[in-house]
């Protein structure tokens, strides 16, 4: 199923708004939002993908939508998935995008591999 194009171009609208290096790569069978070099959020099918501090992790699993990033049975410790019925509105998004976006400058930047 490829990514929900709706709800990558809300994301897009709103991370562009922001004063930081913004670049779009396809990854994870969607797309991927890289801030400052970092993966900050993305798409994926109908789901936002975020990276987020890993010290409110737990807490924002009990918000309505959301859920654990598994890749290949690991739960990759920094991410969260969020359903698009958690999105409903504008205010819902820029929610989860504040809090990748705020945790965007203190996390680490991955290795980029060499094509």
């Amino acid at each position: 199923m490829p990514y929900n194009e709706k709800l990558s171009d809300r994301v897009r609208e709103m991370l562009a708004a922001t004063p930081n290096k913004l670049e779009e790569i396809k990854m994870f069978s969607g797309i991927c939002f890289m801030v400052n070099d970092k993966m900050c959020a993305g798409v994926q099918k109908d789901q936002l993908m975020l990276r987020l501090d890993p010290a409110i992790i737990e807490q924002v699993l009990e918000e309505e939508g959301c859920t654990p990033m598994d890749m290949k049975g690991k739960v990759m410790k920094s991410f969260v998935l969020v359903d698009q019925t958690a999105l409903t509105t504008k205010r819902k998004l820029e929610y989860w995008l504040r809090l990748a976006l705020d945790y965007n400058p203190v996390a680490k930047a991955s290795k980029r591999k060499n094509s």
